[in-house]
């Protein structure tokens, strides 16, 4: 980084010196300059590629994020599907975790993501469920596909709340921001000062869809707030389908958690 700034502070201090002592006899003392017009070009490429990158930065972090919460949900719920055929031993404990884990999730993390953290509630459920996991024969074939369904499962949870950390670094979100609006004012500066009613009305629709620009990437950077927010509807799906399966199954009072997945006085 030292090494950059140096650089470029030496090529800018050099390129000042060769035009005040070499270029009237390089190019003669008539020769134009570059005009404020003929900088504007450059400045708007960079704050245009600027955005551009930042934007593409932000929409794979969200997507990500959506892709995790999906397949989190439907690896819970191939969990559930599959503790069917455990030992008879463990099937109703394991059922019970899945159950509480997909309430822990909705009711408690999903809030905490909003504010960019995670939750140990969900943490609780999956804690008691690889207990029960040790308890069965490591030898049966559902043990070994509840062992890979809870992998995948911890993995998509671990990479969408990772997810809800912006993935533009504050730095480059400044930087990106200074570039757009010395970009604006310079444009703004080099307005003509007669008959320039068209170009301030598309200065002004310029500037209003960097804004916009900036509004939809600080927007995508936190899949899990704002206008267009990942809503939990993957596992508050997954958490109806297992929840109703199981309390056909067991009774609503066997489950160790409330409605919030935390646990429960009886539990």
């Amino acid at each position: 980084m030292l090494i950059a700034l140096i650089v470029i502070a030496a090529a800018l201090v050099a390129g000042f010196l060769t035009n005040r002592f070499l270029r009237s006899r390089l190019m003669g003392a008539d020769a134009e300059g570059v005009s404020a017009r003929g900088l504007l070009d450059p400045l708007l490429t960079l704050a245009v590629l600027v955005l551009a990158f930042v934007m593409v930065m932000a929409a794979e972090s969200f997507g990500s994020a959506e892709k995790s919460a999906r397949t989190e949900a439907g690896m819970v719920d191939h969990l559930f599907e599959v503790a069917e055929y455990a030992p008879a031993a463990q099937r109703q404990a394991i059922q019970a975790d899945i159950v509480c884990y997909t309430r822990a999730v909705h009711a408690v993390e999903w809030p905490a993501m909003v504010r960019g953290q995670g939750s140990t509630a969900p943490s609780v459920w999956t804690t008691d469920l690889r207990q029960h996991l040790k308890e069965m024969n490591p030898n049966d074939a559902v043990f070994e596909i509840l062992v890979d369904a809870d992998r995948e499962r911890s993995e998509a949870r671990q990479n969408r709340i990772a997810e809800a950390t912006p993935a533009v670094p504050p730095a480059f979100s400044w930087f990106m921001l200074i570039s757009l609006a010395v970009t604006l004012a310079a444009l703004a500066f080099c307005l003509p000062r007669k008959r320039r009613g068209a170009e301030i009305m598309m200065l002004l629709v310029l500037t209003g869809l960097l804004t916009g620009s900036l509004l939809i990437i600080r927007d995508i950077d936190r899949p899990y707030d704002g206008l267009i927010a990942i809503q939990p509807t993957a596992i508050d799906g997954t958490n109806t389908d297992v929840t109703e399966d199981y309390i056909a199954a067991y009774g609503p009072a066997s489950l160790p958690c409330g409605l919030e997945g935390r646990p429960s006085a009886a539990g």
